[in-house]
Formats: structure tokens, C-alpha cells, sequence
């Protein structure tokens, strides 16, 4: 192998590598489509079971791994512990030519609760695509708070009214001129209370009004992308070269300005391809631990005073089983 290769040349085996890499996308979103038809029965005949089993996604949540525990925070596990019922992940796009087996929609299931009014709160993402970045996007979910019980202090209310007046702003200009967000009453209100937060960690509970790690990508730019990029390696195929689209000027834009939740993705990610999976294995882990009997386990034996101190607590703890290692610290928040 020669270290002195001419520009051509390397060219050329970029564009090869390229076409291979495309081919391992393909086979990659192929795999994710077998393994969601072989397991779709088998996640069916759990469901049924675990619906038998008290706090199964409770304790679920609890034994996963730090990744994912270092997101709920003390006042996240004592909700989780007293409401969570069910977990169910679909993948709502797998037979959609236009979609993305990679897109997932997440639904939980509460009981009844001091909390909030909704029984299910569901929350989809699309993977989607643009020329400088692919990942996943979602839409905020309202959730009805019951008075003072908000632990996201408004931020989940404050970006599901930006996203819609994004819409209705979008709307009415009618494709004829992109309105700017930043003069939207509500995006000045939301910047505010991200700028304000003394909270170094959100709530769990903020991630529902999770929209992109990047910017929103629409259905139509994902879908003219992917076309583009299959027309590109097609061509690439054929023995073609494809010049390089200029750079344009680099977006100055700061998305992540009203983000509520900017590790939002990642926890999507974690949920659908490690929690709910492993569901059992994790729920195994819970019970293994010492052997006590999790049937019995009940949130009514949780001491009312535990959580006076404001030390970490942790959702097995709240439901009567207390873990042997302290909790992780928490992830911090972008500065």
C-alpha cells in the first residue's frame, strides 16, 4: 500500500467506500425489520405476562444501566413509583417506503395519580434526515399537570405551545417566507425559562417536550435527502463521478436554544434498543439481587420521610427493595 497516492486516486476509493457504506445501511435497516417480525410475538406473550407482575417497568427502569438511571431524578423515581404501569415501543414506520424502520413511537402507561390527568403519555420520533445531519426528531406531547405538581417547573407546557405556534406560524405565511421563530412570543418565553433554570438536570419528565439534538427536519427535506443520496450512490455504482455540492455558508443558527431536553434522542435510543428488549433480563437483575419476593413489593411500604433530606433516592427503593450501591450522579445539563 503506497502512502503517496494522487489526489484521483483517493478520491476514487472514498466514493468506493461510499457505495459500501450505503450497502451496510441497507442491510442494517433489513436486520432491523427481521428482528421487529420475530420478536413482535414474543413482545406480545410479555406483555401479557408482566401485566401479572407489580412493578415490572418500574423496576425495569431502576436496574438499567447508568446511561439511562442518570436521567431520573429523585422526584422522577418517586412518580415512576407510584403510577408507572406499562411500557410498550413500536417501530410505526417499518413497512413505510417513505419512512424509517429506525423511528420509534414510546408509550407509557400511568395509573391513576396526583400528577398529571393523562393515562398514556406518547411520544413519537421520526429518523430523519438532512444533508448535514440524520437523527431523531419528535413532536412535544402535553401533558395535563393537576396544580403545582410539574416537577418541569413549565418547560413541557412552554415547548409544546412553541411547537404549535411554529405551526400555525408556518401556516399562515404559506410557504411564501420563512417567519422567524425567534420573534414567536413563545420562543422568547421559552429561551427565558431555560436562561432562568437553576436546575442543573430537568426532569424526566421535560424530555416529552424533546424536539431534535439538531433542528426539526420536516418529512418532506428527510425525503428529499434520502432520494438525493440514493440517486448519488447509484451513480457511483455505475462508475460515475459525482462532484461534490458546494458548501454553503455555514447555519449560525443556535437550535438548541429552546430545547428543553437535549439528550432526548439518546434516551429514545436507550428505551428502544436496551430497556425494552431486555426488559426481562433487567427485571431478572431486580429479583436476583437477594432474592426477595417483588410480588409483594408494594409503594404503600415506602417511609414517608425517606426523601425529606433531598439525598438520592432511587425508584427500587421506592417500591420497598433498596439497591446495595448509591445512584450515579446525574448528567448535567449543557452549560
Amino acid at each position: 500500500m503506497t502512502l503517496n497516492a494522487e489526489p484521483e486516486e483517493v478520491q476514487a476509493r472514498f466514493e468506493e467506500l461510499d457505495v459500501l457504506e450505503a450497502e451496510f445501511e441497507n442491510v442494517e435497516l433489513e436486520l432491523i425489520r427481521k428482528s421487529n417480525e420475530l420478536n413482535a410475538p414474543l413482545w406480545q406473550e410479555r406483555a401479557e405476562l408482566v401485566a401479572k407482575i407489580p412493578h415490572f417497568w418500574t423496576l425495569v427502569f431502576e436496574q438499567a444501566p447508568t446511561e439511562f438511571d442518570s436521567f431520573i431524578l429523585p422526584s422522577d423515581a418517586q412518580i415512576f413509583a407510584e403510577c408507572f404501569e406499562t411500557l410498550e415501543v413500536t417501530r410505526f414506520e417499518i413497512d413505510d417506503p417513505k419512512g424509517s424502520p429506525r423511528s420509534v413511537l414510546i408509550k407509557f402507561g400511568f395509573s391513576d395519580n396526583e400528577y398529571f390527568e393523562n393515562k398514556v403519555l406518547e411520544k413519537k420520533f421520526w429518523f430523519r434526515k438532512s444533508k448535514d445531519w440524520e437523527g431523531l426528531v419528535s413532536e412535544p406531547v402535553k401533558i395535563d399537570w393537576k396544580k403545582g405538581k410539574d416537577p418541569t417547573e413549565g418547560l413541557s407546557d412552554a415547548a409544546f405551545d412553541l411547537f404549535q405556534a411554529r405551526k400555525k406560524s408556518a401556516k399562515s405565511a404559506n410557504g411564501s417566507s420563512k417567519s422567524k421563530d425567534s420573534e414567536l412570543p413563545e420562543y422568547k418565553k421559552l429561551v427565558s425559562m431555560i436562561e432562568e433554570s437553576t436546575e442543573a438536570s430537568p426532569s424526566f419528565f421535560a424530555w416529552f417536550g424533546f424536539v431534535s439534538d439538531y433542528r426539526w427536519v420536516s418529512a418532506e427535506e428527510s425525503e428529499q435527502t434520502a432520494k438525493e443520496d440514493a440517486e448519488r450512490i447509484a451513480r457511483l455504482k455505475c462508475g460515475e463521478k459525482v462532484e461534490d455540492d458546494e458548501d454553503e455558508d455555514e447555519d449560525q443558527t443556535d437550535y438548541q436554544e429552546t430545547e428543553v431536553y437535549p439528550q432526548g434522542g439518546e434516551i429514545a435510543t436507550l428505551i428502544a434498543e436496551d430497556l425494552w428488549p431486555s426488559a426481562i433480563k433487567y427485571f431478572k437483575s431486580a429479583h436476583e439481587q437477594d432474592g426477595d419476593d417483588l410480588s409483594e413489593i408494594g409503594v404503600e411500604d415506602m417511609d414517608e420521610d425517606e426523601n425529606e433530606s433531598g439525598d438520592e433516592i432511587d425508584i427500587r427503593g421506592l417500591v420497598g427493595k433498596g439497591r446495595t450501591s448509591s445512584p450515579p450522579n446525574k448528567k448535567q445539563r449543557k452549560a
